[in-house]
This record gives structure tokens, C-alpha cells and sequence, in this order.
């Protein structure tokens, strides 16, 4: 099961590459489908690095900036702090790239590639 998650993961965050390749800032900025659609692969991301946590802790914890992770989730879904475009748009330049690479090295490992 908790490969499934490791699984979740990878596939959210090829599928936000893939809606935002081609894009820059300024033409995310004023794409409200694709702001939509990379927001919603973030909750299944960090959803499914939540269910990890508590189903194996060891395993979630090889993942970097989990609780970073769960926490822009929640701040996504909950409200608790407003999430910029500007913000969103650099998790996706900056910190997906080597999410993703780790989750697929898990995965390898794991032999759920």
C-alpha cells in the first residue's frame, strides 16, 4: 500500500510538469485552469505524503521537506495562510523537480517504478 502513495505522488507531479510546460510566470499567472489543476495535484501530493507518514514512517521520512510538503497542502486546501500564484508557480520551478526525483528513486528501490 504505501508504494501506492509513493505512486500518487510521482504521477501528481508529472502531471503538474506536464500542465505548466511551455508556460512562464506571467502566462501561469493568467491561466485559472492550470492554476486550478497544479493546486489540486499539490492536495493529492501532499495528502498521499500524509497517509505515508502515518502508515510508514521510516519510508516517509527518506522523503525531503515532507512536513513542508503536507503544510503547503494544507495551506492550499484549509486557507490558513493565502497561497499566492507567485508562491505556487515557485514550488513548481523550484522544489517539484527533486520531489520528484526522490520519489522515483523510492520508488525504484522499491521496485513500484
Amino acid at each position: 500500500m504505501t508504494p501506492r502513495f509513493l505512486w500518487d505522488v510521482r504521477e501528481s507531479a508529472l502531471a503538474i510538469q506536464s500542465f505548466t510546460a511551455g508556460m512562464d510566470a506571467a502566462a501561469y499567472a493568467v491561466n485559472e485552469m492550470a492554476q486550478a489543476a497544479v493546486e489540486r495535484k499539490f492536495e493529492i501530493i501532499g495528502e498521499a505524503l500524509n497517509q505515508l507518514t502515518k502508515l510508514d514512517a521510516a519510508l516517509a521520512a527518506r522523503i525531503p521537506d515532507l512536513p513542508q510538503i503536507v503544510a503547503f497542502r494544507n495551506q492550499l486546501i484549509h486557507g490558513y495562510a493565502t497561497v499566492n500564484v507567485g508562491t505556487v508557480w515557485n514550488v513548481v520551478q523550484n522544489s517539484l523537480p527533486p520531489l520528484l526525483v526522490h520519489v522515483q528513486a523510492v520508488l525504484d528501490e522499491l521496485g513500484g517504478a
